[in-house]
C-alpha cells in the first residue's frame, strides 16, 4: 500500500490529518469516527490499514484498541509534507 495513494482517499486523509494535528491523541475507532464524522466500521478498517503502514500505532486492550500517531520523525515529516502539498493544491483550486 502506497501512502500517497491511500491519502488521496478522503477518509484516510481526514484521519491522518486529525492525528497529525493532534499528535498526542489516543482514541478508539468509535471516538475517531465521531471526530472525523464517518462510519465506525469504515474508520476501523482505515485505522487498521494505517497501523499496518506504521502511520498509526495500535494499542490493544482487553475490550478495544486505541490508536495514536506514529512517533517516527521520518514518517511524521513525510506525512506533514504531503498534507501541506495537498492543502496548497486545494487552496489553489
Amino acid at each position: 500500500m502506497d501512502e500517497r495513494k491511500i491519502l488521496k482517499d478522503p477518509i484516510y486523509f481526514k484521519i491522518v490529518s486529525f492525528f497529525h494535528e493532534n499528535p498526542a491523541s489516543i482514541d478508539t475507532p468509535r471516538g475517531i469516527a465521531t471526530w472525523v464524522g464517518e462510519n465506525r466500521r469504515v474508520v476501523k478498517k482505515v485505522l487498521s490499514d494505517l497501523a499496518r503502514l506504521k502511520i498509526l500505532t495500535a494499542h490493544k486492550a482487553a475490550s478495544t484498541t486505541g490508536y495514536s500517531y506514529t512517533r517516527d520523525p521520518a514518517v511524521i515529516k513525510r506525512i506533514g509534507a504531503y498534507l501541506k502539498r495537498s492543502r496548497a493544491k486545494k487552496d489553489m483550486a
